[in-house]
């Protein structure tokens, strides 16, 4: 199911075998958060650009259009007509980040709906329940997002909550994938890491989580407004813990820097909804760094948003075109922004892939780990 190719240091070049098909490791997710990219792309889009992974959200979904409809209608693959893997994120952040008012007990979390205020109850097996309905590929583990900054007394009664979560999340996925009525019975769980920036917390739990042989782990709870420095330091020191012969997902990351780093630490697969959000905003990246195309410099600049980039827009528009997109907001000017930002996503992931399977990732990493971040 998982087989490490090649390795440059903590680097890895791996190949991850799912029932919708084989993802190339390192790789970018691309956030689909109600089953649809924001700018307006499509799975043929999403095929176009390169994308190996579509990314959905639990919590979203089951508010709308609700589970129960997707399950129906054949599960997201059928429902999108995206034929490739699909994550689904648990809903845990989102209950814990939108909802204004939340009360947690052992059981799970009540919570106020963010679309027309009703009252909802999620905990470990409602999760699985909907995510089974809703039939990805990848299942995350239901988990508590706790502020970070947290003080550490509270942090560690949530690694233990997690913990006990996560057990509870892996007997129900083995229950909903033996009956005869789910739609995907070999739907894959991942553990997720929590304890904030507390490495001995968070070494612990990883320590725990991996007793109870999950199909992958994530380190969730980072890139919520710590330092960069802190989030690269919980890598490093829960790497080692990690096993080799499983995935590794870094949740929510992140800049391309923010990628370079974490792949040299370890990591295998990412998301975030930077790229497409940004883009919509008229910052586009570069592989001579970042670009905002709203300023008055682009008006009558004839050439592509990167002259190094293949992507179906760089191959015909130029920035005074889509400038002047933004500018009027037309939504075509979005829809190309997010195109171009995502095939810059996966193609860099690409390059990555090569680098490390010719042993040039290093040598990668410094030319254009500080370059891409930096705003032109």
């Amino acid at each position: 199911m998982f087989k490490v190719i090649k390795k440059e240091n903590k680097a890895r070049r791996c190949e991850f075998e799912t029932v919708h098909g084989t993802v190339s490791t390192p790789a970018f997710m691309n956030v689909a958060t109600s089953a649809a990219i924001k700018g307006g792309l499509s799975s043929e889009d999403l095929e176009n650009i390169n994308c190996q992974v579509m990314l959905c959200n639990t919590y979203h979904l089951h508010v709308r259009p609700g589970d129960e409809i997707v399950r129906d209608m054949g599960g997201l693959h059928t429902f999108t007509d995206w034929k490739k893997p699909i994550l689904t994120d648990s809903g845990g952040f989102q209950v814990f980040s939108l909802a204004k008012l939340n009360q947690i007990t052992e059981e799970g979390v009540t919570f106020n709906s963010h679309v027309d205020g009703r009252k909802i109850f999620m905990g470990p097996e409602e999760s699985m329940r909907i995510q089974s309905n809703l039939a990805s590929t990848i299942a995350m583990a239901f988990d508590e997002c706790v502020e970070n900054p947290c003080k550490r007394e509270y942090a560690e009664e949530s690694c233990k909550r997690t913990l006990r979560w996560l057990e509870r999340c892996k007997a129900e996925m083995e229950r909903l994938n033996s009956l005869p009525e789910t739609i995907n019975k070999n739907q894959l769980l991942f553990g997720i890491n929590q304890g904030c920036t507390y490495d001995d917390l968070r070494i612990e739990h990883m320590k725990e989580i991996v007793k109870l042989d999950c199909d992958g782990y994530a380190v969730g709870g980072l890139a919520v407004g710590e330092p960069k420095e802190d989030m690269y330091r919980i890598i490093s020191a829960v790497e080692p813990f990690m096993p080799e012969n499983k995935p590794r997902y870094l949740m929510g990351v992140g800049t391309p820097g923010n990628i370079l780093e974490a792949v040299s630490r370890g990591i295998d697969l990412f998301d975030c909804v930077m790229p497409s959000r940004n883009a919509r905003h008229g910052q586009l990246f570069t592989k001579k760094g970042i670009i905002n195309i709203n300023n008055a410099k682009y008006s009558l600049d004839s050439s592509p948003i990167d002259d190094e980039c293949s992507c179906p827009v760089c191959s015909r528009y130029s920035r005074s075109y889509i400038r002047h997109l933004l500018k009027s907001n037309e939504i075509l000017g979005m829809r190309l922004a997010v195109i171009h930002n995502l095939y810059f996503y996966n193609n860099l992931l690409c390059e990555i892939r090569n680098a490390i399977e010719n042993g040039s990732f290093e040598e990668y990493k410094n030319e254009y780990c500080v370059k891409l971040d930096t705003r032109i």
